[in-house]
């Protein structure tokens, strides 16, 4: 087993953003944002959030939420006020440390003013209890994120702006937690979180989840899924406990798939490392009106049966984009383009299409064709962040790589990043080091072509 991180731990960099990196930063003052280029005001800055206690009850039928989150945390500042990112609902009570606090709504961000100025270092809890009926964000592409009604419950996919649809959040990639959720529902629905279920009762007409997500893990990939669901439990030969969620209308179609997520298991970490978690699954939502599905931390969330493509997809970001994740949204080519190429990979080695087939039918494409409409390093906005580009043009970077370097060289590389970062960061400067590294090669020119050069590129 590779050596883990401390789960909670702080890195030089996180920190560097927590105490004020932005041009906004200045004195006792937390700042509204990270300074993320496309997302300003996600996350906030001053502070870290160590773990995450949500306890939420849901009636489907009113559509209404009721909340109380407890946040554990760190100050990395001293500060006088600092914000967290909520939308949407409703504060009816606010403390820090047990008492009081002062707090104003200012758009997306929670502004507090702890009744004692908080000194750098020093630990603190800030418990909010909240209500009202929740709604997704609508994201620059237009798509909807966050909390989705369905018609017997929620679909609940955070990236990249929903996690404050639901709970009031440090809600950047670059803050990362555990996370304890108590879900209660009508009896008859079941609410499906993160991690590991630890208990789960029913009184009054009325059924509580309780989950555990001790790993580390980015606001975004919290999920809070409502619905009628079919339940399947078990624990694969290697320990992982797995649950799966999926609603009966979806089951015929689901089932062959999610059956296979043990053999999927298996075969990425034997390619990329152990994989990072103790829990795993998949919940099949009917969500017709989401168009997508999300890679939440240890249990993916589809809007419809998936594809084992999409499987494959999904379960490889639970290394690259969980485990491994984003200090910048507009690198999120570190996950789409690694999930994409690790289900070319599968296919290679499952007696589908070689990478280098998939590579070469992407690559005829006309150089007017919108893969090539912007270059996946740095899409250019938030707009642009799902586009195709980051994906497949992601994956083909991933693809010259290997041509370059050689497969022995290539799997190298990618077993000591999931390794070097577990639980932690990555910025492609990092990944570009580490592929120089080990390869014993420049690598610059290619990596400047695939990822920052507009149009077609022309291969070598």
């Amino acid at each position: 087993m590779p050596r883990r991180r401390p789960a909670l731990a702080v890195s030089a960099a996180l920190a560097a953003v927590l105490i004020g990196a932005s041009p906004a930063s200045a004195g006792p003052v937390g700042n509204a944002g990270v300074g993320d280029p496309y997302f300003p005001l996600a996350g906030n800055g001053g502070y870290h959030v160590a773990h995450y206690d949500l306890t939420i009850g849901y009636d489907p039928g009113r559509k209404h939420l009721d909340g109380r989150a407890v946040l554990t945390a760190r100050a990395t500042q001293d500060l006088t006020r600092f914000n967290l990112d909520l939308t949407g609902l409703k504060v009816t009570g606010l403390t820090v440390d047990g008492r009081k606090a002062a707090y104003r709504r200012s758009g997306q961000e929670l502004v507090v003013t702890p009744p004692r100025a908080l000194r750098k270092g020093q630990p603190f809890k800030v418990a909010v209890a909240y209500n009202g009926t929740p709604g997704p964000v609508t994201d620059p592409d237009g798509s909807p994120d966050g909390w989705i009604p369905t018609d017997d419950g929620a679909f609940v996919a955070g990236e990249p702006q929903g996690a404050m649809t639901w709970f009031p959040a440090n809600n950047h990639p670059l803050d990362k937690s555990a996370y304890d959720f108590t879900l209660t529902v009508p009896q008859g629905r079941t609410a499906v979180a993160n991690g590991v279920l630890t208990g789960r009762w029913t009184r009054n007409g009325r059924t509580t989840f309780r989950w555990h997500q001790p790993e580390p893990m980015a606001a975004y990939l919290a999920t809070a899924t409502v619905g009628t669901f079919k339940v399947r439990q078990y624990t694969t030969k290697s320990g992982i406990k797995v649950y799966d969620a999926i609603d009966p209308r979806e089951a015929n179609a689901a089932e062959p798939v999610t059956r296979q997520l043990p053999a999927v298991l298996e075969w990425a970490s034997r390619l990329f490392g152990p994989y990072p978690y103790r829990a795993a699954g998949s919940i099949v939502d009917r969500a017709p009106q989401v168009g997508f599905a999300l890679e939440t931390q240890t249990r993916p969330v589809y809007d419809r049966a998936p594809s084992l493509s999409t499987l494959v997809h999904e379960t490889a970001h639970q290394w690259f984009g969980n485990s491994v994740s984003l200090t910048s949204w507009k690198e999120i080519w570190l996950n789409e383009g690694f999930a994409t190429y690790a289900s070319w990979l599968y296919a290679e080695q499952h007696g589908g299409d070689s990478a280098q087939k998939t590579f070469d039918a992407q690559y005829a494409r006309p150089a007017s064709d919108g893969l090539w409409a912007f270059p996946p390093g740095n899409p250019g906005s938030g707009a642009h962040i799902f586009g195709q580009p980051v994906y497949t043009r992601g994956a083909m970077t991933l693809h010259a790589l290997r041509k370059a370097v050689g497969d022995r060289a290539f799997f190298r590389i990618l077993r000591a990043w999931a390794d070097q970062h577990r639980d932690d960061h990555g910025t492609t400067a990092q990944f570009q080091r580490l592929a120089e590294r080990t390869s014993g090669k420049n690598l610059g020119p290619l990596f400047r072509t695939w990822l920052y050069t507009a149009g077609k590129p022309k291969l070598s």
